[in-house]
């Protein structure tokens, strides 16, 4: 048996402006989760109707909507999106769509339009989605009204430098279904970190089960035994809330699962190293480097151009590791954010498309870097990197094990709260009103 290495907490929980404090552990059973949610094409459609049209998604980041006229297109699903800036600096997003005949009005991921033109008969509208021309009107008898034939409008929000959407034509406030989010995570400056990577790959699985993958640290020792040497992947404090969760990782010490945590390995010279600290000139063994990266930022943090002031020392060194229901995971540091955003495949719940941003803070006065090519491809095209191709090679070998008739479904442990917590809030969604899934 692993015997747990407690990692000290650094930080007051008092004036912090990111809450500390474990939260309540939920009484949510010990049922297992059923496989069929993640193979069923019936189950894929209620999520549809319940879920992906009921709630607040990730559109587009507002560095792609810096002037009037800019524009991003988003997908989810069945449905394709566009976001713009209009002349009056507000955020506008619709159906991309044709009121005439249904061909789409915007193409590519971003870009930049005075109006939109329909390619096929030219019509024309403004950056609201709003009719301002049609060809030939006098052809139209019934006339062209633009009350009945702008696009259809999509609720639209903007919370932490992205724009947000809700297909819910009731939406409830974007607020509102954030819940405790801004306040834990505006600390950060999001709005002041520029997009470095951009990338989505189309995997052989169902979006739940990247969702899965990244909500509990259980896998480490499995699936990237080289963290081990600099991440504590035991201690980990994991929170849930009423439709998000987090767990918080130690970086910069060593793991429990490591007998001796004074070795100094090349990994964890390397974190030091993407601080601004000299692992050579170290004093001090494994287990003292996180708290020594804590001590460097603090003092110079001013420095390298950064304001560190409104996070605990923990955030210094540490992953937060948040998860926005139902598709957002973030992995966050205190100058650096990793989402990754899980979207499920138009037709098919083997499928999915996931993708991968990567944000830098930015120090004060130096200019922000051009905005990264957006890349696609499916999975094995490209590298990920060591420890996101170690991810992605499990999923589609899982996908196929919840097809199988041998397998019944998950059987979860205590490391993996945050897994049955996401299950449980997608239930809520799911069957609000009816019996749980049943098979």
């Amino acid at each position: 048996m692993t015997v747990f290495r407690k990692v000290e907490r650094f930080g007051d929980p008092r004036t912090s402006r990111t809450p500390m404090e474990k939260a309540v552990d939920p009484d949510l059973g010990y049922d297992i989760i059923p496989a069929e949610r993640y193979v069923s094409r019936e189950f894929m459609q209620r999520e549809w109707d319940r879920l992906w049209t009921k709630v607040w998604l990730m559109g587009a980041w507002e560095g792609d909507l810096r002037h009037p006229g800019d524009y991003v297109v988003t997908e989810i699903g069945t449905e394709s999106i566009v976001i713009t800036k209009d002349e009056n600096h507000q955020y506008s997003a619709f159906y991309n769509v044709c009121s005439h005949r249904g061909n789409q009005v915007a193409y590519g991921k971003c870009g930049h339009a005075e109006t939109f033109k329909c390619s096929y008969h030219l019509w024309e509208y403004n950056m609201r989605g709003e009719l301002i021309n049609v060809p030939d009107i006098q052809t139209f008898p019934q006339g062209a009204p633009a009350e009945r034939l702008s696009i259809r409008r999509v609720a639209c929000e903007a919370w932490g430098g992205w724009v947000w959407i809700n297909l819910n034509p009731d939406a409830e406030p974007l607020a509102d279904f954030l819940g405790m989010i801004p306040e834990h995570l505006d600390p950060y400056h999001f709005d002041r970190m520029a997009l470095v990577n951009d990338v989505t790959v189309e995997w052989d699985c169902n979006w739940k089960a990247s969702v899965d993958a990244f909500n509990e640290a259980y896998h480490v020792a499995g699936t990237h035994p080289q963290l081990m040497s600099w991440l504590e992947d035991l201690d980990v404090q994991i929170d849930v809330y009423e439709r998000h969760n987090r767990y918080l990782i130690p970086f910069g010490t060593v793991s429990s699962h490591v007998e001796d945590g004074t070795t100094i390995s090349d990994g964890m010279k390397g974190y030091m190293a993407s601080y601004g600290m000299d692992p050579e000139t170290f004093q001090g063994n494994g287990l003292d480097v996180r708290r020594a990266i804590q001590t460097h930022l603090r003092k110079n943090d001013k420095a390298m151009g950064f304001d560190f002031s409104q996070l605990n020392d923990d955030q210094l060194s540490d992953d937060y590791h948040y998860m926005i229901f139902p598709n957002i995971t973030m992995n966050i540091h205190c100058n650096s954010v990793m989402i990754f955003r899980q979207r499920p495949h138009e037709s098919d719940p083997n499928k999915m498309y996931w993708d991968l941003q990567n944000y830098s803070l930015i120090p004060e006065g130096e200019p922000w870097p051009e905005r990264p090519l957006h890349r696609q491809f499916r999975h094995g095209e490209e590298s990920l990197g060591e420890v996101l191709d170690q991810d992605a090679t499990n999923l589609p070998m899982i996908q196929k094990g919840m097809n199988s008739r041998g397998f019944r479904g998950l059987w979860v442990g205590t490391q993996e709260l945050r897994v049955r917590h996401f299950h449980k809030t997608l239930d809520d969604y799911l069957f609000r009103d009816s019996k749980k899934w049943v098979k």
